[in-house]
């Protein structure tokens, strides 16, 4: 028995919706450290690249403060340049900060949306105890962000191996080469040597992610008993409760108004059929001034009982799959039909008034306008 009650209890189905929304309360979504790493440096870089457009003059400014002559007194200096150099910093900060800023933000709310949960914020005692933090230390997380931590390194240190033995011919010659030579090939040695770096942080930033989701979905995961008591817990809410209260309704008064439409068919001058999926039946005097009228209409189950009841009352019943479903989809009980089918519905009933007479009638083709031909799904059919 115990061992039976230790299965129920596996953590073995997807979470709900609900325990998702609670657990953003608590402050717990996906997050990837590795993925604002690889997001911060490039912003950065794109940045540094950006300010080269700009030009050396920043930097000669900034380095005109400490240059310093005979005649200039320290004390001076620092009065003088105080109010510029701070300037200059906080022009720094908010161009290089802001942008880098930014992107972190974005990145979150691309990995897993940004959350405000004061829950997060409260004080636990579990956050400063030291038997707490050496079981944090010593956890199976602990030890796989170590050894995440290790894979990137050595495969961080990899890529930088590689690019440097392609450049190890060149490096080599540097002490025999001039200038120049070095300048040219530290150009295509740096940029490669970013970028390969880039992508290896990409390619971990990408792969950190997706343990983090499944890890987190995992830790999210909820036993049978927990989506048992979680059904039980959102059934008794007074929201549910009256939406199913309404739903009860709205199910009551269709049922109701299909008895109505059911017990009107023996009225009906004709019956519309798919043959079996739709029926509609419909009614029209002689002579009146107005259209006819949908006494009911139905599909499947329905569809069957209107014929049934028809075949009982002796209405004709006239097979044209398109019309009939063209009437469905657009008419409802007690309305009219749509004025784009009177010559249709017109054809229909002048057939059955000329079989009611003389006993037989050639059957007439149904023409049906083509922006009112649907399919049993409801769609409109292609031309």
């Amino acid at each position: 028995m115990a061992e039976e009650n230790q299965d129920s209890q596996e953590k073995t189905e997807e979470p709900s919706q609900r325990k998702l929304e609670k657990a953003r309360e608590d402050g717990k979504v996906v997050s990837s450290k590795e993925m604002f790493v690889f997001t911060s440096l490039a912003a950065g870089l794109m940045m540094g690249i950006a300010s080269i457009a700009l030009g050396p003059q920043p930097l000669i400014n900034w380095g005109g403060l400490f240059t310093l002559d005979a005649s200039t007194h320290i004390d001076s200096l620092i009065f003088a340049h105080m109010d510029y150099a701070l300037w200059f910093l906080v022009q720094v900060t908010v161009v290089f900060g802001l942008p880098i800023m930014i992107v972190t933000i974005l990145t979150q709310i691309g990995v897993g949306g940004i959350v405000f949960a004061p829950k997060a914020l409260s004080f636990k005692g579990s956050r400063i105890s030291p038997i707490a933090g050496l079981k944090r230390m010593f956890s199976m997380k602990a030890l796989v962000e170590l050894g995440k931590s290790i894979l990137k390194v050595v495969f961080l240190f990899g890529i930088g191996f590689v690019v440097i033995v392609y450049f190890m011919p060149g490096i080599i010659w540097f002490p025999n080469g001039t200038m120049a030579n070095a300048l040219d090939m530290m150009t295509s040695l740096i940029p490669m040597l970013i970028g390969g770096l880039l992508i290896g942080l990409l390619i971990i930033a990408a792969l950190d992610f997706a343990w983090q989701r499944y890890d987190f979905m995992k830790q999210m995961r909820m036993s049978r008993q927990d989506q048992k008591d979680e059904f039980k817990q959102t059934e008794g809410s007074p929201e549910v409760k009256a939406k199913i209260r309404r739903m009860q309704m709205e199910a009551s008064a269709n049922a109701s108004q299909q008895r109505e439409a059911l017990d009107k068919v023996s009225e009906a001058t004709a019956i519309i059929t798919n043959p079996t999926h739709f029926a509609v039946a419909l009614k029209y005097e002689v002579g009146s001034a107005g259209a006819p009228t949908v006494l009911a209409l139905g599909r499947g189950v329905m569809a069957e009982q209107i014929i049934e009841r028809a075949n009982k009352a002796e209405v004709t019943v006239f097979q044209s799959p398109l019309l009939a479903r063209a009437l469905f989809f657009t008419s409802e009980i007690g309305g009219e039909i749509s004025e784009a089918l009177y010559n249709a519905v017109a054809v229909v009933l002048a057939y059955i008034y000329r079989v009611d007479q003389d006993g037989v009638a050639d059957r007439p083709e149904v023409d049906v306008p083509h922006d009112l031909r649907f399919s049993e799904n409801g769609q409109l059919l292609k031309e």
